[in-house]
C-alpha cells in the first residue's frame, strides 16, 4: 500500500503529469490523490493512514466520570444504561451522560457481555392507591453453606413497588408467615386486599375452602385474592422483585447461614426502596410513592357476630359442621370458629357464611354436593399488548366483580375477581 502511494506521488509530480489520469490509473479518487500530494509537499515520509479522531473531544466523558459509572455498575450489576443516569441525577451528579453513552461505556469496560434481546412489550397494571393491594409470595428456597436452605418470603405494595418485607425463613409453614405478616401489619397498617398464588400456606387447604391464614385475614377485614393456577402474571411485580433480589443478593454467593442472608436482604431492601430508580415508576424510587396505611392493626381480633335468623354452627376438628343430622365439610382453616348457615332461594340449598363471606354451599337434596371455596379467587390475566378478562362462575353462583386499576400512561381499566353474590 505504501509503495503504491509513493509511486502515485512520483508520477503525479512529474513534468506534464495529469493528476486526474494518474488517479484513474491508480484507482483512487482525486480527493485522495490531492491529499497524498499535499502530504508530500510538507516533506512527510509517513504514508500510513492517520487517525481520523479529532485532536480534542470537549464532550467526551471524563475518565473519573467513566470510573464512577463502572463502579456503580459493579455495585449494582443488574442496573443498566437507562437506570444508572437517573440514579446519578437523583444524587446531584452534574453533566450525566446519555443512556446510550453509559451503555457504550459499560460495554467498553466489559460490563456488558452481549446485546440484550429486544424486550417484549407488556401491558402493565397497578392499583391507583397506596395500600390497596399487597403481593405476598415465597421466592423459592436457596442452599446455605451449612447444608440447610433459606426460604425468602417477600411482601410488596402493588402501587408503590415498596418492598414491605424480605424475610429469610427456615421453612414455608403457616405459623411463620403469620408471625412475619403480623409484624408488617402492626408496623405499617394493613391493606384492602392481599394477592397471592395458590400454593401453601395461603392456598386451598385439604378438600378446599379457607386456609387458617385466609380465615385470620378475613377476620381483620382484609380480602384474600389468588391468581389463576399456572398464571403468575397477576403477581408480576412480586416476580420482578424475586428476579432482582436473586441476582443482587444471591448471585453466585452462598451465605453461611440464614442470619447472613437476612442481613443481605435488609441491605437490598433499603437500596431497592430508597435508591434504585424503577422504570415502571418513571424512574422514581418506591419510597417516593409510599404512604403508611391509615388502618391501624387492632389489639384483638374482632368478634364474629351473626344475625338472629342465622343458624350458627361451630366448625369441628375435621373441618366439618353438623347440619340436618349430617356432617358437612366446610374448611379446616375455620376449625374452632362459628359459621352461619343461611337458606337460599333454592329449596334444600344453604349457604355457609364466615365473616360475611360465603365459604361453602350445602345441598340437602344431594348429600355429596358440598362446595367449600375460598371467598375470593382472582382471575387476572396479563397478556402482551392487551388485557383479557378470565372470569369463572363457580357452583356457588358467584358473580364477577370488577376493580378499577390504572395503566402507566394514566388510562384506566378494570380487573375482575370472583365474589359471593
Amino acid at each position: 500500500m505504501e509503495e503504491q502511494r509513493v509511486e502515485f506521488v512520483r508520477f503525479a509530480q512529474g513534468e506534464d503529469a495529469n493528476v486526474a489520469a494518474e488517479c484513474r490509473r491508480t484507482g483512487i479518487s482525486r480527493k485522495t490523490g490531492y491529499k497524498w500530494l499535499a502530504r508530500a509537499a510538507t516533506g512527510a515520509a509517513d504514508w500510513t493512514d492517520r487517525a481520523r479522531r479529532p485532536p480534542t473531544s470537549p464532550r467526551q466523558t471524563p475518565a473519573e466520570g467513566e470510573a464512577q459509572i463502572v463502579a456503580l455498575r459493579q455495585a449494582h450489576p443488574r442496573w443498566g444504561g437507562r437506570k444508572l443516569p437517573h440514579w446519578l441525577v437523583q444524587h446531584g451528579v452534574a453533566d450525566v451522560p446519555a443512556p446510550s453513552t453509559i451503555t457504550d461505556i459499560l460495554r467498553r469496560h466489559g460490563q456488558l457481555t452481549a446485546d440484550p434481546a429486544a424486550p417484549r412489550r407488556l401491558q402493565r397494571f397497578e392499583h391507583p392507591e397506596p395500600n390497596a393491594v399487597w403481593q405476598l409470595d415465597f421466592m423459592g428456597h436457596r442452599p446455605l453453606a451449612t447444608g440447610q436452605r433459606v426460604h425468602p418470603l417477600t411482601l410488596l405494595a402493588d402501587h408503590s413497588r415498596f418492598a414491605r418485607g424480605l424475610f429469610a425463613c427456615p421453612h414455608e409453614r403457616q405459623d411463620l408467615v403469620h408471625a412475619h405478616l403480623t409484624t408488617c401489619l402492626q408496623r405499617d397498617g394493613w391493606p384492602q386486599a392481599i394477592l397471592t398464588d395458590n400454593g401453601p400456606p395461603w392456598g386451598t387447604s385439604g378438600m378446599g375452602g379457607l386456609t387458617a391464614l385466609e380465615a385470620w385475614l378475613l377476620r381483620l377485614g382484609i380480602e384474600v385474592w389468588h391468581g389463576r393456577v399456572d398464571h403468575p402474571q397477576p403477581q408480576g411485580k412480586g416476580e420482578r422483585l424475586h428476579g432482582t433480589s436473586a441476582g443482587e443478593v444471591f448471585g453466585q454467593r452462598r451465605f453461611p447461614d440464614r442470619a447472613a442472608s437476612q442481613t443481605a436482604f435488609d441491605a437490598f431492601r433499603h437500596t431497592d426502596n430508597h435508591d434504585r430508580p424503577h422504570q415502571a415508576l418513571a424512574y422514581a424510587v418506591p419510597v417516593s410513592r409510599y404512604q403508611p396505611s391509615p388502618r391501624a392493626f387492632p389489639a384483638r381480633l374482632p368478634e364474629i357476630v351473626y344475625g338472629p335468623d342465622d343458624q350458627v354452627r361451630l366448625v369441628r376438628s375435621q373441618g366439618s359442621i353438623r347440619f340436618h343430622n349430617r356432617s358437612s365439610f366446610v374448611s379446616r382453616g375455620l376449625i374452632g370458629l362459628p359459621v352461619a348457615v343461611r337458606p337460599t332461594t333454592t329449596d334444600g340449598v344453604f349457604q355457609v357464611i364466615s365473616c360475611q363471606r360465603e365459604v361453602a354451599t350445602i345441598d340437602l337434596t344431594n348429600p355429596s354436593e358440598v362446595y367449600p371455596r375460598s371467598p375470593h379467587t382472582c382471575y387476572l390475566s396479563l397478556r402482551s399488548e392487551h388485557l383479557s378478562r378470565n372470569l369463572v362462575v363457580s357452583p356457588l353462583g358467584w358473580r364477577a366483580r370488577f376493580l378499577d386499576f390504572a395503566r402507566n400512561d394514566g388510562s384506566a381499566y378494570r380487573l375482575g375477581a370472583s365474589a359471593p353474590m
